[in-house]
């Protein structure tokens, strides 16, 4: 006979009603996205996006963010100020509502904010529960209100009091202050770099907004305004590059959907089109980028054909072909917006695509027919583009017959490791002969594998798919990652969980990092983009007493090592590694390759705008622009000019 299980009870009392913002609380990823650092930011950008609506309808003109010494932030605007009067259904001020009720807000009738990039009406209140404390104070704008000012406080959501009336001053206007909860996020330290990118991001696409940010932490200040606009924005983005011709701008409005673009093409061989929805940054495209996308191929093959510019060749541009070099601004202003998810990363709209899509065929063939000059550089690049392709898809089946590609055979410099399970191995890439050696013996070869790299890599940002695909330094790499390259590139087939990138601590060494990671960030993207990029740290400094040895990171780590032995340091013997290949299979192990013991730096991308800005600055053809970059943060790197010996 079977053995009887007693099943818990299952009742009423176990129906569990989460009020007001409890369940913010108590499932915050579903509101937030996450309650990593993304999730933390994103508290600014809720609170940041009702001073920018303001901005749009036209009451609001400065909006200043400051992140405050204690950790918390302010939000200050000077627009209309959030509504302080009695709610008709609440019965309690509709301040304390818009903060601590989810989905109540001005955003629904389209009479308060024609459009908007928070049409949930859960952001500010979503920040509120998510706060150990936050504190609004608005100077009302209404005609019975006007100049009076009121306060109101919460913990973790919940009013700490009533509102109450503590002044009056004359411009009108919202300012919030929040102190993230420590108990919801990993961390509560908002990173200055993030903030910045997101403030000069929405000063560009809302040319008549002043931002100012302030860091009290670290005495930053800045201003952005930019009286250009998506132009301005345009040329931000492609500053280290030479574009091919004048910003190419048009805007119109179809539908009730406004629609603003900026392009232009440059002497580079990358695509980089960001576009937003309501000032929100799509960061997954969505119907308004491919309706930019279609119309341009289709318009630029059209004018192609009529006016004789492919000659005789067989030339039918494809996508890719039309925008290589391309850097696109794509704003539009939608009134229903239909964003994946709070975090809104991707515009679903489906009838944004027909509206950008014949706005920016109409414009831009007009374009053409009045700037044929422009017409045909652009054309040339993309005819260029094309041919290329054409030799990257002969070169790609040439490698595929050798197995380069598809890993039915390996470099023969690859020390391959012999478990098969991709996520617990690793690769390193090492710098030169002698320390891949040292590597190869000091290694676990169950899991790790080495492949030396010899010489300087081809500087990607310089080249296209076909000339990378030929290059015989990158190939014993392409096939030893076995996952392809550029557009066939698959994450999931890469044959190694780790891939990391280990070179000597000079100056060498940091340009084959530079050269690896253009690579991988051009043509083998998702694998930063997942975190599978590490680099490795080895000492720069051994320090040995008998038979007590020590290793020190760098000058800084070593002086303190020394200082520590006081009168003993007294015959201690500090050698300086010159190079990887200087330490024996046993001192790398120790040091770089023992997973218990060693340190290693997991590249990550957090900002696909910033990280594009800087590949291009640092590793292309302008000179002026990386100068600039130099000598601003010059006294901020930690350079070693000391010499042989």
């Amino acid at each position: 006979m079977a053995e009887v299980v007693s099943q818990p009870e299952y009742g009423a009392d176990n129906i569990q009603v989460l009020k007001g913002l409890e369940a913010v609380r108590k499932r915050p990823a579903m509101y937030i996205g996450d309650t990593s650092a993304q999730g933390l930011h994103h508290l600014i950008w809720e609170v940041v996006s009702n001073s920018v609506d303001e901005a749009l309808e036209g009451y609001c003109d400065r909006m200043d963010v400051t992140i405050n010494v204690d950790g918390s932030l302010t939000v200050a605007d000077n627009g209309r100020g959030i509504p302080v009067d009695l709610h008709p259904t609440e019965n309690r001020p509709a301040l304390e509502v818009v903060m601590t009720v989810l989905h109540a807000g001005g955003k629904f009738d389209k009479k308060t904010y024609a459009v908007s990039g928070g049409l949930h009406g859960v952001g500010v209140s979503v920040m509120n529960a998510l706060s150990t404390w936050c504190e609004v104070e608005v100077c009302s704008s209404l005609p019975d209100k006007r100049g009076r000012v009121f306060r109101q406080r919460y913990e973790r959501g919940v009013p700490t009091g009533e509102m109450e009336e503590t002044g009056r001053r004359e411009e009108p206007g919202t300012t919030t202050t929040f102190m993230p909860d420590r108990a919801v996020f990993e961390s509560i330290e908002f990173h200055l770099d993030t903030v910045v990118n997101r403030m000069r991001e929405l000063a560009f696409l809302n040319s008549g907004l002043r931002i100012s940010l302030t860091d009290a932490r670290v005495g930053f200040q800045e201003t952005f305004h930019f009286d250009g606009g998506i132009n301005a924005f345009v040329a931000y983005l492609d500053e280290g590059r030479t574009p091919l011709h004048p910003p190419v701008y048009f805007e119109g409005i179809r539908d009730g959907t406004g629609v603003e673009i900026s392009f232009e093409y440059n002497d580079s061989y990358s695509e980089n089109i960001y576009s937003f929805a309501n000032n929100v940054h799509t960061k997954e495209g969505g119907t308004h980028e491919t309706g930019f996308r279609t119309a341009l191929t289709r318009t630029l093959n059209a004018y192609g054909a009529r006016n004789n510019l492919f000659k005789s060749e067989k030339v039918s541009l494809s996508g890719e072909d039309a925008r290589e070099g391309l850097t696109a601004v794509i704003s539009t202003k939608v009134p229903e917006p239909q964003f994946e998810g709070q975090t809104k990363t991707k515009l679903g709209n489906s009838e944004v695509k027909g509206i950008v899509e014949s706005l920016v065929g109409e414009k831009l063939a007009a374009y053409f027919e009045e700037n044929p000059a422009v017409a045909k550089k652009i054309l040339q690049k993309a005819i260029e583009a094309s041919r290329a392709r054409e030799a990257a898809r002969k070169a790609r089946e040439l490698v595929r017959r050798k197995s380069v590609l598809e890993g039915g055979g390996l470099p023969g410099k690859l020390l391959d490791c012999t478990l098969n399970d991709k996520d617990e191995t690793e690769i390193y890439l090492v710098e030169g002969d002698s320390a891949g050696g040292s590597a190869a013996q000091g290694r676990d070869r169950a899991f790790q594998a080495v492949l030396p790299l010899w010489g300087k890599l081809l500087n990607v940002e310089k080249a296209r798919i076909d000339k990378v695909l030929s290059n015989e330094k990158l190939q014993p790499m392409i096939l030893a990652l076995g996952a392809g390259v550029g557009d066939d590139f698959d994450v999931e087939k890469l044959r190694y969980g780790k891939v990391i990138i280990m070179a000597d601590a000079d100056v060498d060494g940091s340009h084959i990092r530079s050269l690896l990671l253009t690579f991988f960030f051009r043509y083998m993207r998702p694998m930063i983009t997942d975190g599978k990029v590490y680099i490795a740290q080895p000492p720069l400094f051994l320090i040995k007493k008998g038979r007590k040895q020590q290793y020190a990171f760098d000058e800084s780590e070593r002086d303190a090592i020394l200082q520590t032995m006081g009168e003993e340091a007294n015959g201690v013997m500090v050698q300086r590694y010159k190079g990887l290949g200087e330490m024996n299979p046993e001192q790398l192990w120790e040091t770089t390759l023992n997973p218990d013991t060693r340190t290693l730096l997991n590249l990550t991308q957090s900002d696909v705008m910033e990280a594009e800005r800087a590949f291009t600055m640092m590793m292309g053809d302008e000179v002026g622009p990386r100068r600039k970059y130099v000598e601003t943060h010059a006294l901020e790197a930690d350079v070693d000019v000391s010499g042989p010996g």
